[in-house]
């Protein structure tokens, strides 16, 4: 991972481990604009008892309102683990520029269970999603999943 890239990697990391004190599933997303952070989200489900309170869903949502438009064609999305296929869709009508993650998530990520349609020249917008491994992106989940089983 490159350093810019790693340095909003960090900043998603941040708000991942906000998530977990939170008891929330660590997952932190930054939106960028112009190498500034215009959208920040964490999940929040547990909380709000909102199956759409996903991380990636609240940073397209304050950047959307910071910019004063749906369309976030020059902003790109720092997510610490693989979107969803309700986030991938998301980033799709945002008209995301790019899409870069730290973690993959062979369960319930968009990529891994074969989803791609960021990528189907049937869909009206097309990005690229890069998976730029980042073992502190895992580590956060790992953590987080053994400290709930103590607990059981």
């Amino acid at each position: 991972m490159d350093q810019f890239n790693m340095m909003w990697m960090n900043d998603a990391l941040f708000l991942a481990n906000q998530a977990a004190l939170m008891g929330e599933v660590p997952v932190g997303a930054v939106v960028l604009y112009e190498n500034q952070i215009i959208g920040k989200g964490y999940n929040t489900r547990e909380r709000d008892q909102n199956p759409l309170a996903h991380a990636e869903i609240s940073a397209i949502q304050e950047a959307s309102a910071k910019i004063r438009s749906w369309r976030l064609s020059h902003c790109i999305l720092v997510v610490t683990l693989e979107p969803c296929p309700m986030c991938l869709a998301a980033c799709q009508q945002a008209r995301m520029a790019q899409v870069f993650f730290g973690a993959q998530d062979p369960k319930g990520g968009a990529i891994s269970l074969g989803y791609g349609f960021h990528e189907d020249p049937r869909t009206h917008h097309r990005f690229p999603v890069t998976y730029m491994e980042n073992p502190e992106c895992s580590q956060v989940l790992k953590n987080f999943f053994a400290q709930r089983r103590k607990r059981r």
